[in-house]
């Protein structure tokens, strides 16, 4: 596991068309922006309880950035 440290504003490439930013940082939350190809699904996975073995997989909260290609 690769683990960073970045500040708002600072972004993380994945390959050539992934990019991950942090977007607002509020006390113990994080907001990312994830900006990646149409046809790659993007997930948030929460953990349940140690009872319950299996990941919990809920609707991604998606944030769009603007394409900077686009500009």
């Amino acid at each position: 596991m690769l683990i960073l440290t970045r500040k708002v504003g600072e972004t993380v490439l994945i390959g050539e068309n992934i990019r991950i930013m942090v977007v607002e940082v509020r006390g113990k939350q994080i907001r990312l922006g994830i900006e990646a190809p149409p046809d790659l699904l993007v997930l948030r996975t929460e953990e349940k309880p140690d009872s319950e073995k299996k990941p919990e997989v809920q609707a991604p909260e998606i944030f769009l950035l603007p394409n900077a290609s686009a500009r």
